[in-house]
């Protein structure tokens, strides 16, 4: 048996044990789904109250942080949370719980957490897992997407450190190497893979319903511009960094 032969049977079988995850468990009952996605929602509710706790004991500068600074602070805690659960777990419905509250925040703030390319994000994640959760179909693409939250501790981090007055530490270079590496492996090289994927099997890819095509096509088109933009500003930030301690 060749190594396509094995990579092809490997695809399939990863492929069939996420199908049976969804439909044997998480649709069993329509009941799973909501508590699932409320579970989530709590979840974020709690970290975003343990790292309000956390910092508070531990960060002295946290006490006189401005109102909106401690929101961005406690929002990253459960970004980043999220971010290594999603990564590890890759579980649907808790990232939906998550992006439903974080989207929830975004507005309630708007825009101190972020602008419409936030908003945007959030939505196409929001409206393809769903949509591939209950249709049953893309849901390979739809982890491959995830997989790109691992760079969003960096990104927090980085946020952490220089709201800390720590932008000069060797922390803050190390941080900004690893995210400028992360984010190319991540959410530019993986995606361009994605697409490799989709035209290798695009028979298979065509069988799917239209809406699962649309999403398929778009939504990781749309992200990868938006990857590629800050990307942009990352490795403009990271030149920056390093002309500076030259």
């Amino acid at each position: 048996m060749d190594l396509s032969t094995t990579s092809v049977l490997a695809a399939k079988a990863y492929k069939y044990k996420a199908e049976s995850l969804v439909k044997d468990y998480l649709l069993a009952d329509s009941y799973v789904s909501f508590t699932a996605v409320l579970g989530g929602i709590l979840m974020c509710k709690m970290v975003y109250d343990i790292t309000h706790l956390i910092s508070s004991f531990y960060y002295k500068g946290y006490g006189s942080l401005s109102k909106t600074h401690k929101l961005k602070w406690n929002n990253r805690g459960m970004s980043t949370v999220h971010a290594i659960f999603i990564t590890v777990m890759s579980v649907y419905l808790v990232s939906v719980g998550y992006f439903i509250t974080d989207l929830a925040m975004i507005f309630w703030a708007y825009p101190s957490l972020g602008g419409m390319e936030y908003v945007l994000h959030h939505m196409l994640s929001l409206i393809s897992m769903v949509y591939s959760m209950y249709s049953g179909e893309g849901q390979l693409y739809t982890f491959m997407v995830l997989i790109s939250e691992t760079t969003t501790p960096g990104i927090n981090l980085r946020w952490f450190l220089d709201t800390a007055g720590m932008k000069r530490s060797k922390a803050y270079l190390v941080n900004g190497v690893t995210m400028f590496v992360a984010w190319l492996v991540a959410r530019i090289i993986l995606f361009v893979y994605l697409f490799y994927h989709i035209y290798f099997h695009y028979d298979q890819v065509k069988q799917m319903h239209t809406f699962s095509c649309v999403l398929v096509s778009a939504v990781p088109t749309i992200l990868l511009v938006m990857n590629t933009m800050w990307f942009a500003k990352i490795l403009r930030g990271l030149k920056k960094t390093l002309t500076k301690r030259q």
